[in-house]
């Protein structure tokens, strides 16, 4: 899979590239991640890519031409683009589902916002998308580019080793991971529980499910109803939602 950045700090970006799992990936040939400086794609001595707001008001805003080129050049090196997605956090929220979905095209251009802001032209003549990696404001779009590499590129078969512990990982279908413990068997006082390590393959699945679906209920119970849950996971809810029911009513009557 291929990746394109642009960015006014392409340092920064080649410095999150080195280490960890999207390293391995781009070394054993399985990701192709180029770096662009937007510098190079200005027109002027100053190498200028922001000018002051029509309209006024502070900050600058970055300019559409370097950006326009900048994509263009990246489509008539690779060929088709199959999405020229804009950082910014007025985009669409980037969830597991859209790395799934990106996972499964050929190339991604990510264009990095700076300043103020960017053009509006760029968001209707060069991009194809608009992401945010969270409702909060970051200096710049290089650390969400680098999110995006990293959660998009480890779907890449290969990247990851041991593939089949992607199934399991936090939002793989819509809930938060199970409790993970290793040696030693007790730490200050605290024993890892005693179905990890019986040995009992199918006690340790329906535990690791029973503890996703309780975390998920404690911490996101937003996520549960979009859940592709099968029905052993179903049977759970059930029971554990019963279980809640029963536990507040008790507390009300306890008020009383």
């Amino acid at each position: 899979m291929t990746f394109d950045i642009v960015t006014i700090f392409p340092e920064s970006i080649r410095a999150g590239l080195r280490e960890g799992v999207v390293a391995r990936g781009i070394a054993q040939g399985l990701l192709d991640v180029a770096v662009h400086d937007l510098r190079d794609f200005t027109a002027d001595r100053h190498r200028s890519v922001d000018d002051a707001p029509y309209g006024g008001g502070p900050g600058m805003v970055m300019k559409p031409e370097p950006i326009a080129r900048a994509v263009s050049a990246v489509r008539a090196q690779r060929g088709h683009l199959d999405a020229v997605i804009l950082l910014s956090p007025q985009g669409r929220v980037f969830t597991q589902a859209e790395a799934v979905r990106l996972s499964g095209l050929e190339h991604v251009t990510l264009v990095c916002g700076r300043y103020e802001g960017i053009d509006e032209r760029v968001r209707s003549l060069v991009a194809t998308d608009e992401l945010s990696i969270g409702d909060y404001v970051l200096s710049g779009g290089e650390l969400p580019a680098l999110v995006i590499v990293d959660a998009v590129g480890r779907l890449v078969p290969g990247v990851v080793g041991a593939e089949e512990s992607l199934e399991d990982e936090s939002f793989s279908r819509g809930l938060l991971d199970y409790p993970h413990y290793t040696r030693p068997a007790e730490f200050e006082g605290h024993r890892v529980p005693d179905v990890l390590m019986s040995g009992h393959h199918s006690e340790v699945r329906r535990w690791r499910k029973r503890a996703a679906l309780e975390r998920t209920l404690a911490r996101r119970p937003d996520l549960v109803d979009a859940a592709a849950l099968d029905d052993e996971e179903r049977r759970l809810l059930e029971d554990l939602e019963t279980t809640q029911r029963v536990t507040r009513m008790r507390g009300t009557d306890a008020k009383e």
